[in-house]
């Protein structure tokens, strides 16, 4: 037979040419597909790190553009109450009756009251409130009336410290830090409304673990008692000029000392001092605040106003001449 009839197989080094050339195009492919992956990775870390910086740049932006602001009128994060032109809601501005002796003869026991003596420096109180505290209310209901009295007579002077240790007691919504520095606004821009703006905050307070008022409540409530600048104090407010100062007040007086102490610190969110000392009997007892006041004052003016005695000599005895 003829060889013709042999098929026309190709050569084994054709196809092994062919697997290679294969090879090459399917190594080829991939070496492009992970190029392309990478190029895709590298430009959404791109993207992802211009994000975060973009952020961080208007954070650092925003706090420049924005600097901390802090109240006017309140040296010592207080203000300070010298005088009245209207009374607390409900209550008039009249001194407790002071003691004095009955027609029998016998000497009745009521409220005494410090009253101004010539020449005697008033009384200073100091009130650490929180906006949400309960016993701060409870003090303020009980003595807004006497403290009133007092101021206006001139025998003492009281300066209000807004301070938010209750912050965590509403909810999320930072009621007491808000009310804070909701306070602080009044008080630097309408100064002769913040002890109506103080009364009220204490008298009608939100129950604990409740929301509280809002930013907007808050400047209503301002605007309610007759602010002066309603539009700057209602600006103020709401844009919450002052929460970071009041963050900071309360820090301040955690650490101490107190003014007008020499290392008292704050150690709760009712703290009354009179004199540089802490009143600890009850909040609810005009009574026995009023004594504790008068007992101050007494050594206060006598302190600081009584002589120290001088020693009297000795008469040297003497020998009776002789008879």
């Amino acid at each position: 037979m003829s060889s013709d009839e042999t098929p026309n197989v190709p050569a084994a080094r054709n196809s092994r040419e062919a697997v290679r050339e294969k090879a090459q195009q399917v190594h080829a492919q991939q070496t492009r597909a992970r190029l392309m992956r990478r190029l895709i990775i590298g430009l959404v870390a791109l993207v992802a790190v211009g994000s975060i910086g973009a952020a961080v740049a208007y954070a650092v932006s925003s706090s420049i553009s924005k600097p901390q602001l802090s109240p006017s009128g309140m040296p010592g994060d207080g203000v300070t109450v010298s005088d009245i032109s209207t009374t607390p809601s409900g209550a008039a501005a009249a001194p407790a009756p002071s003691a004095s002796a009955s027609e029998a003869g016998q000497e009745a026991s009521p409220t005494p009251t410090p009253t101004s003596t010539p020449g005697a420096k008033p009384t200073e109180i100091h009130i650490y409130v929180d906006y949400l505290s309960a016993g701060a209310a409870e003090f303020e209901r009980a003595n807004a009336r006497q403290l009133a009295g007092w101021i206006s007579e001139g025998a003492v002077t009281v300066t209000y410290h807004p301070v938010a240790l209750l912050t965590a007691s509403s909810n999320g919504t930072k009621y007491s830090l808000r009310a804070a520095a909701a306070a602080a606004c009044v008080a630097t821009y309408a100064p002769d409304s913040f002890y109506d703006y103080n009364h009220e905050l204490l008298t009608d307070q939100p129950k604990a673990d409740s929301d509280g008022r809002t930013d907007v409540d808050l400047a209503d409530l301002a605007v309610a008692v007759g602010v002066s600048d309603a539009k700057k104090v209602r600006s103020c407010i709401e844009k919450q000029d002052f929460v970071s100062w009041a963050k900071d007040a309360t820090d301040r007086a955690l650490e101490g000392p107190l003014p007008g102490t020499d290392d008292m610190k704050l150690n709760n969110e009712a703290l009354i001092l009179v004199g540089g000392k802490s009143y600890v009997g009850a909040l609810g007892d005009p009574a026995e605040f009023s004594q504790f006041v008068l007992t101050i004052a007494s050594d206060e003016y006598f302190g600081s106003t009584q002589p120290t005695p001088t020693p009297v000599p000795t008469p040297s005895a003497t020998t009776a001449p002789a008879s």
